[in-house]
């Protein structure tokens, strides 16, 4: 249940960033959930597995956003059409 809980907070956290900044690198993730790297990359990896967060890479940075935030999102709902 505790993940559950840090769940939550990174989605909040990341929901009132989300308005100046829409992709996260890990270290920000990670200093938002207040844990060592190895622990967070679990809950960050469970997130990404259950669709609640996304994972985007240009080949030599990866980076983090919430479903629905971004310019990301809005470019592949475009397209789709």
């Amino acid at each position: 249940m505790a993940n559950e809980e840090q769940k939550q907070k990174l989605e909040e956290e990341l929901k009132k960033k989300s308005k100046t900044k829409s992709k996260f690198y890990f270290n920000d993730l990670s200093k938002i959930l207040e844990m060592k790297p190895r622990e967070a990359k679990k809950i960050i990896t469970e997130m990404v597995n259950e669709e609640r967060l996304r994972l985007w890479s240009s080949g030599s940075t990866s980076m983090y956003y919430l479903p629905g935030y971004g310019k990301q999102d809005e470019e592949e709902d475009s397209s789709e059409e």
